[in-house]
């Protein structure tokens, strides 16, 4: 019966083939099709792959007909995640391969399906290229009809035929020109400005090799398993080998993909974060070296808009971004941002002091420590080699020294890394004990601990975190909260990153002189130490704060085939129920209280049901008259906050930065100027030839110097160091 399949399979292979190709014959355009057999070391890569993730992976899984349709759905979502090119008379040619791709991959190694599937896709991309710039030079446009599109097409089926394609096709264009319309552009300008854009998408998907499809498709069968499982073919491969991630772009950026966008996924200490003016989920159009023209690089590959981004240390580059919290996707901002190189060094934590007052006459000392990432120098065995917790402790031992009354360990940013680090640093703030257990796929469980029976520091402590804190980060907050040691406050969740992957070099398995890439994959996953697993929940805090991210399709829970939550039994801990349900209980009914009457969480709270509302309205108007509305009321509510901000008295308490430059230093730094809006020690002011957009960039300043979540977080442990004092906030004034 197997024989015969595969044999059908081929027939129909072979037949899918002949159409892609007699296509090649009548196209205006000269396509270059994928040849659709596979080389030797593509099928030796696909066997080996398949046999990796079955053997391999934590779940254990079989590689059959259930993860074969699984395969499919998720590879023609790769090359079509808005369901707009491919046909559903195509997905009907693709389904003989549904329950097949199994048989073929685990047997034979076969990848021609992708191959195929691949070239339809290019076919159907050239009907959709010249359709829509021949749309946009022929047809005038009008924008005054009630009509709305779909901002998301993912859940959405794929078009019946070629005549409701083009309907979608057209209505994407209409949008397209409408923006640029909103953005001032004129009517020449916006029919050169898209046709560039799709003529070169055009261009870089007929770019596209054997490798990059092969990499495509191979990481679609991994993250059938879990979405942190890929295949990199050699130039990802080369790419994280360099170390990608801490030097992406030159301006501590980590971007990803996404609807045609390049977009800001992750930003660490740099440039970028430094500025103020980028932020998480910015979408980067155009891209420009120095002066030099920009460059518009929507529907750009990723790794060539990154390429523009890099550059050489000292050198300027300017981004043209679409805010995250632009209300209408037609905003632009130009920033300007000058390269440098992100090491360790820019990752380093960090202090803060603040000296409050608190009663007449009477101050209360805190600290904040920014943690942007759990570091560690592996290539050094010095007892003083650099670390996370060797850095932090520096800090800690310097703010008790200048007898803060408590302590907030800021993980908003925080995305992970040395698990090791995690463990110790938890240990600065309990006696020995477990700190997280780790399952294997075969059911092991173990327990790392902490085995340092000292405590640096015993006070008052809050872990502030965010839906961006994961991995390692998940792991100190939840063990810090198990023992009842710290108070967690933040967004509704962390990010819910509880496993652990492994790299595998494929050359280790396969004889051959050639680059044949590797399998990320996940092998492990992590628990609370109460039992509980981290992945997908994340960290729920003892206090949450409002923020648009509660909303936000963010964290773990948002990714397809993620692995589920599940507990394991509980290891054996001592609490040492420094926060108690009397304590939280208080702490919260105040900073509701607070929150109520805050200017900064009522316009949070605004911009959280204008957001509901597009979430749930999922469309938006194709009407120019009622955008151009909605865009002048965005301005006003932005200027009225500007206005009020600036009015705002200046911080009545003194704060000092604490670096581990000046941390050994006797005493404490002058303070900072109570004005002072941002830290441009290290970033030298742009210059401008236009004074409102001088004024735009200093607006910008006044609107990055609010940290509401920040703030109330500082309110909070001031609560909580009244709370250790006298037992109860009653008697709080």
């Amino acid at each position: 019966m197997r024989i015969f399949i595969l044999i059908f399979v081929a027939f129909q292979i072979a037949f899918l083939n002949l159409v892609g190709q007699a296509s090649t014959t009548n196209s205006a355009e000269a396509v270059t099709y994928l040849d659709t057999k596979p080389t030797l070391d593509e099928s030796r890569v696909a066997r080996l792959v398949v046999a990796l993730l079955e053997r391999s992976h934590y779940s254990q899984q079989p590689f059959n007909d259930a993860l074969s349709s699984k395969f499919l759905d998720g590879y023609l979502d790769a090359l079509d995640p808005a369901r707009m090119i491919f046909l559903k008379s195509d997905e009907e040619e693709f389904d003989v391969w549904r329950n097949k791709l199994d048989d073929l991959l685990i047997r034979y190694g076969d990848v021609s399906s992708g191959k195929i599937i691949f070239n339809r896709l290019l076919k159907r991309y050239e009907q959709f290229v010249k359709y829509v710039t021949n749309l946009v030079a022929t047809e005038k446009f009008t924008f005054d009809t009630d009509e709305k599109v779909f901002i998301s097409r993912k859940d959405k089926p794929r078009p019946a035929d070629l005549d409701e394609a083009r309907k979608l096709w057209r209505d994407r264009v209409r949008y397209e020109y409408l923006q640029e319309k909103l953005n001032n552009e004129k009517p020449e300008e916006i029919i050169k400005i898209i046709t560039r854009r799709y003529n070169r998408q055009w261009r870089m998907l007929r770019e596209l090799d054997s490798e990059e499809v092969l990499q495509i498709f191979l990481s679609s069968l991994s993250r059938v398993y879990d979405p942190h499982s890929e295949y990199m073919g050699r130039s990802a491969y080369e790419n994280f080998n360099i170390g990608m991630k801490l030097s992406l772009c030159g301006i501590g950026a980590v971007l990803t993909s996404e609807d045609g966008y390049c977009k800001v996924r992750e930003l660490m200490p740099g440039p970028a974060m430094r500025s103020g003016k980028i932020k998480v989920n910015d979408r980067i159009v155009a891209v420009a070296q120095g002066t030099n023209d920009f460059v518009d690089v929507i529907d750009w590959k990723l790794n060539k808009v990154v390429e523009l981004i890099r550059g050489q240390k000292g050198t300027e580059v300017r981004l043209t971004i679409i805010p995250a919290d632009a209300p209408d996707p037609s905003i632009r901002r130009v920033v300007t941002l000058t390269r440098d190189e992100i090491t360790l060094e820019n990752q380093e934590a960090k202090a803060k002091l603040l000296e409050i007052p608190v009663k007449s006459g009477e101050t209360s000392k805190v600290g904040i420590i920014d943690l942007p990432s759990f570091y560690a120098d592996l290539g050094s065995r010095d007892a003083d080699h650099k670390s996370t917790t060797t850095d932090v402790a520096k800090l800690l031992k310097k703010l008790k020294a200048e007898k803060v009354d408590g302590i907030i360990l800021d993980l908003r940013r925080n995305g992970g890394g040395s698990l090791e680090e995690a463990i110790n640093l938890t240990g600065l703030f309990i006696k020995e004990g477990p700190v997280v257990q780790v399952k294997d796929s075969d059911g092991t469980i173990s327990v790392d601990r902490d085995k340092d029976p000292s405590v640096l520091y015993e006070g008052p402590l809050i872990i502030l975190t965010s839906r961006f804190s994961a991995s390692a980060s998940e792991i100190l907050a939840a063990a810090l909260q198990d023992y009842k040691r710290a108070l967690v406050v933040g967004d509704s969740s962390t990010h819910g990153k509880g496993t652990v992957q492994s790299l595998v070099e494929l050359n280790r398995f396969l004889k051959t002189t050639n680059n044949l890439g590797a399998l990320k994959l996940t092998i492990r996953k992590f628990y609370r130490i109460n039992g509980e697993s981290t992945q997908l929940k994340g960290v729920i805090p003892d206090i949450v704060l409002p923020s648009v991210n509660n909303y936000a399709e963010i964290g773990e829970s948002s990714i397809p085939n993620a692995m589920q939550w599940d507990t394991i039994p509980s290891t054996k801990y001592e609490p040492v129920n420094q926060i108690t349900k009397p304590m939280v209980d208080d702490l919260k009914n105040h900073s509701t209280t607070r929150i109520a009457v805050d200017k900064d969480f009522a316009y949070i709270l605004e911009e959280i049901e204008r957001f509901k509302k597009a979430q749930a309205e999922k469309t938006i108007s194709l009407n120019e008259k009622q955008r151009i509305k909605e865009k002048e009321d965005a301005k006003k509510r932005t200027e009225a906050r500007k206005e009020e901000l600036k009015k705002r008295p200046l911080a009545d308490y003194l704060t000092y930065e604490i670096t581990l430059k000046n941390v050994d230093k006797p005493g404490l730094p002058s303070p900072l100027s109570p004005d002072k809006l941002i830290d441009t020690s290290k970033e030298k002011p742009t210059k401008l030839d236009d004074p409102d957009e001088e004024k735009t960039d200093a607006d910008d300043a006044i609107l990055s110097k609010v940290d509401p979540t920040l703030d109330e977080t500082r309110r909070i442990l001031l609560d909580l160091i009244l709370f250790v004092k006298n037992g109860s906030l009653a008697a709080k004034k």
